[in-house]
């Protein structure tokens, strides 16, 4: 899991949670401003994950219809 966005989620994520735990009158505030984050980001993911699933498999329907696409210059 070293992609850049997941990596850059989890750094930004805990910097939150640490000033979360920290901040002695806005613990509430940050902590429930993590939780907010943290739900938005998965939604985010999974929308990702959904749509990239779907154009893949558009894809290759594409591909099965027009024969795989375009002769790679081997053979004429």
């Amino acid at each position: 899991m070293n992609h850049p966005w997941i990596v850059y989620l989890t750094a930004y994520l805990s910097v939150r949670v640490h000033r979360a735990r920290t901040a002695p009158t806005r613990g509430a505030s940050a902590v429930e401003w993590v939780i907010i984050t943290a739900i938005i980001a998965g939604v985010a993911l999974g929308l990702a994950t959904l749509i990239k699933s779907l154009v893949e498999g558009r894809q290759n329907d594409l591909q099965g219809t027009f024969g795989g696409g375009g002769d790679t210059g081997g053979n004429p």
